[in-house]
């Protein structure tokens, strides 16, 4: 990995962490907005941040309060959820996958750690990513790819 992109994933996951516990009240539980989800559009530009979204899951989620199955398993499903935005075909798609990989995974193990029941969990939770998929990460991937920012295979990277 070249240096600009170490640089720019290190910002990218720092960038999580802040949002994620700066914005704590809204951040966690079974129904959340986690804003710095807005940035999990960003693997479909380029392929670097792939790894720093699952670094900013991870350390986001030590101050979630759920434990080690969140630090582990929702960063395992921040990862999943960043490679198939990567494959994604278009822009316009590109936020579907963590909207759906996290209402359907972090319900799982947050309705029941939270004693609430399944399918609410997941209609809240993915309410959630989808403001901040859709309405904040959709909006801020349609610039960067406007003015050419982060876009994947850049020979300058």
């Amino acid at each position: 990995m070249k240096t600009k992109n170490m640089v720019l994933a290190g910002v990218v996951a720092a960038l999580y962490v802040a949002l994620t516990v700066l914005l704590q009240p809204i951040s966690y539980g079974p129904m959340q907005v986690r804003v710095s989800e807005a940035l999990t559009v960003l693997p479909f530009l380029n392929p670097v941040f792939i790894p720093a979204l699952y670094i900013g899951a991870m350390l986001a989620n030590v101050f979630g309060g759920f434990g080690a199955i969140d630090i582990f398993l929702g960063s395992a499903l921040t990862l999943f959820a960043a490679y198939l935005t990567y494959k994604m075909p278009n822009k316009y798609l590109a936020p579907l996958p963590p909207v759906i990989v996290n209402a359907f995974g972090v319900s799982a193990y947050v309705a029941p750690l939270a004693n609430v029941p399944y399918w609410p969990t997941v209609f809240w939770i993915g309410i959630g990513e989808f403001i901040a998929c859709y309405l904040l990460g959709l909006p801020l991937l349609i610039l960067l790819e406007k003015r050419n920012i982060l876009i994947k295979n850049d020979s300058s990277s």
